[in-house]
């Protein structure tokens, strides 16, 4: 009689520190402190209300990370400790107001997604990561730019023009890099496998 096997869970990288709860607790934790050291890079773009920042790029790269529910948890408690005032958002801001809160608001539910993709491999080649990047930028612009219209009382048009198009070419650049470094990051763990 023969047995089924399940095929085996597929890891994200936190997957591979030992652990279990406080492990958790403790990737989560640190995921929200880099999104918020991140947020910390802020250019300023000429026509726009929303700053171009590094926690865009760090909210993506925390869910590919992290994984789903980690990643999502990791983006909800730096929204909600951000929101209750530590000032962490974007230039040392805090609270859930202005044009941008939108934006952080999508980091969550981006975080869920890059995490569920990365969990089924979307981080595991360049062509993959990039793709997995992408849907999750998606994820942010659907929330970034209904608030940044709220916020402002620009149209669709203007919303688009001013909450999106100025970011794409950071986008793009940020894709690259994790494109190239969570591949990277998997080769460098399939190599030490091999090796132990």
């Amino acid at each position: 009689m023969s047995s089924l096997s399940l095929p085996a869970r597929r890891q994200v990288l936190a997957d591979l520190v030992p652990g279990t709860l406080v492990r958790d607790l403790a990737l989560v934790a640190g995921g929200a402190v880099l999104t918020g050291a991140a947020a910390q890079l802020v250019i300023p773009l000429p026509g726009t209300p929303v700053p171009m920042t590094g926690q865009t790029f760090a909210a993506l790269l925390v869910g590919a990370t992290l994984g789903m529910r980690r990643g999502a948890a990791s983006m909800l408690l730096y929204l909600l400790v951000g929101a209750a005032g530590l000032p962490w958002f974007q230039g040392g801001t805090s609270g859930l107001s202005g044009a941008s809160a939108g934006y952080i608001v999508g980091f969550v539910f981006a975080g869920a997604l890059v995490g569920a993709l990365a969990r089924r491999g979307g981080d595991r080649t360049p062509l993959r990561t990039a793709g997995t990047m992408v849907l999750g930028n998606v994820v942010i612009y659907a929330f970034g730019v209904p608030w940044l219209m709220a916020a402002t009382g620009f149209d669709l048009a203007t919303a688009f023009d001013k909450g999106v198009t100025p970011f794409l070419v950071g986008d793009v650049l940020k894709t690259v890099v994790a494109a190239g470094v969570l591949p990277l990051a998997w080769a460098a763990v399939s190599r030490f496998r091999k090796e132990d």
